[in-house]
């Protein structure tokens, strides 16, 4: 069988309801993850054991087993605690996925912060809280844009794995329109260029936000 490569003009436009999802999906991944991982954060630059270690457990176990498990794990493995749909096991297992690995990337940038800056802060009598708050935080978040840049670009491929639990994304949506035409490689290319639009607009974004704050620092 030849390509039909007219295909890929032709049928790009039925594709966009599931770019639509890939979006709403990789975008309630990242905001779950987010929250999750400065809170996590927090727990591993603390010297409370209470929290210090399960946080860091937490972030162990995600970084130490694949993506997919865990999605399977939400998906297939709760049912007996928690019937949960595609969508909604979707978000939760690659919000926890994406929270371990944006704690790490907060951790490391709070860690980078002179720590005589917060012994400043604190000299001059401001709380522990407002110190981190005030003067800690805001320059870690600067430093953090760039790999919190790629792992939302990470995160927005990583959402193709919703397919496994019939999620209506993209690459769902290729294999359907492939098995009912044979036309595989066709559908698949439709699928590879919208990933590549929205990784690139993502990319031009973060991109243009490191050189503002940089501008910023002068």
């Amino acid at each position: 069988m030849k390509y039909d490569w007219s295909i890929l003009i032709e049928k790009f436009p039925i594709f966009l309801p599931a770019a639509f999802e890939t979006l709403k999906i990789t975008a309630a991944a990242i905001i779950v993850g987010l929250v999750i991982g400065l809170l996590t954060s927090m727990c591993r630059i603390s010297k409370i054991k209470l929290i210090y270690y399960p946080a860091t457990f937490y972030v162990n176990l995600v970084r130490g087993t694949p993506i997919l498990l865990q999605l399977f794990i939400v998906y297939y493995g709760l049912t007996d605690i928690v019937n949960l749909s595609a969508y909604p096991s979707a978000i939760i297992a690659f919000g926890l996925h994406n929270g371990a690995y944006i704690s790490e990337i907060f951790r490391g940038a709070i860690k980078s912060i002179d720590r005589g800056q917060f012994e400043a802060a604190r000299s001059i009598g401001m709380s522990k809280f407002r110190a981190m708050y005030r003067i800690i935080l805001p320059q870690a978040l600067k430093r953090a844009v760039p790999p919190l840049g790629n792992q939302f670009i990470i995160a927005t491929k990583d959402s193709s794995l919703a397919s496994a639990v019939t999620v209506k994304e993209l690459l769902l949506k290729s294999q359907q329109m492939g098995s009912s035409t044979f036309r595989f490689m066709e559908y698949f290319l439709i699928a590879g260029i919208y990933y590549f639009i929205m990784t690139s607009i993502l990319g031009f974004f973060v991109h243009k936000l490191e050189k503002r704050l940089a501008v910023s620092d002068r």
